[in-house]
């Protein structure tokens, strides 16, 4: 009995047992995350970052606000500790950085304007293509170069900074400037949603660009490790809430996700 007790004072014990801030890096990356105009982080990441405070008396997070494309600088000057949903392929493997199981699942389509006789094979060669992508992002059909002078050359492309712009560039039927963008699966989803007629406005890839699973990264020897964020997120994994704040943003967990949970 004295052996039960104490494995369950154990897995109550707080991760941190003295007052710890945690710095985040947020970038515009809907519906998963991104920053409102007041500071505060939106999308999954914002609702997580609340749950976990709730749920750790000890931690609170603070939010800094960075770009796709200086993330990485951002987190080489120290000015953020952790970043959630980044797959470790998007430039990570090669930094000293600390990174968690993945922890959620998406994937990107490719979106044209439905138009008589265009069907997936409208997507079969994206160099013959007029595309608008997201500056800083990682693509498959890249393959994952994010630098924009090196796809300029390879590809009739043009950056912007929204999915919402690129949906509306698409429907504006400029081939010269867009006639392929692409899109996450969740953003898409809930932008079909709120905008049904699109379903036959729209044609979307039955082959994603690319599928993804999305980890936690940390700076080795920071605040704290990816074991640490992991820990701090079992007690939402074990009741629900995690995979309730996941399925309504439209999201996925990685297959066998919750049976093979275990909290470092």
């Amino acid at each position: 009995m004295a052996m039960f007790s104490a494995a369950i004072m154990l897995a109550a014990a707080p991760v941190f047992a003295n007052e710890t801030e945690i710095t985040v890096g947020v970038y515009h990356f809907p519906p998963i995350a991104s920053v409102d105009d007041n500071g505060e982080p939106t999308g999954l990441l914002g609702d997580l970052l609340q749950e976990l405070e709730q749920a750790n008396p000890t931690v609170s997070f603070r939010v800094f606000h960075t770009s796709p494309k200086r993330r990485y600088l951002d987190f080489e000057a120290g000015l953020y500790d952790v970043i959630f949903f980044e797959s470790p392929g998007w430039g990570w493997t090669k930094r000293n950085v600390d990174i968690s199981r993945p922890i959620l699942a998406d994937e990107e389509l490719y979106v044209a304007l439905k138009k008589p006789g265009r069907d997936d094979s409208f997507f079969d060669d994206l160099e013959q293509r007029s595309i608008v992508a997201i500056s800083g992002y990682h693509y498959g059909f890249t393959g994952y170069e994010t630098d924009n002078s090196v796809l300029e050359q390879k590809f009739n492309i043009e950056f912007s900074d929204s999915h919402s712009r690129n949906i509306k560039l698409i429907k504006a039927d400029r081939p010269s400037v867009a006639e392929v963008a692409i899109v996450s699966h969740s953003y898409l989803q809930r932008h079909l949603t709120r905008h049904p007629e699109d379903w036959d406005e729209l044609l979307v890839s039955k082959k994603p660009d690319q599928r993804y699973q999305l980890s936690i990264i940390a700076r080795k020897g920071g605040t704290a490790s990816a074991d640490e964020m992991l820990r701090l997120l079992a007690p939402l994994v074990d009741n629900g809430r995690y995979r309730h704040l996941v399925e309504n943003w439209g999201l996925q967990l990685p297959a066998g996700f919750l049976t093979g949970f275990e909290a470092p």
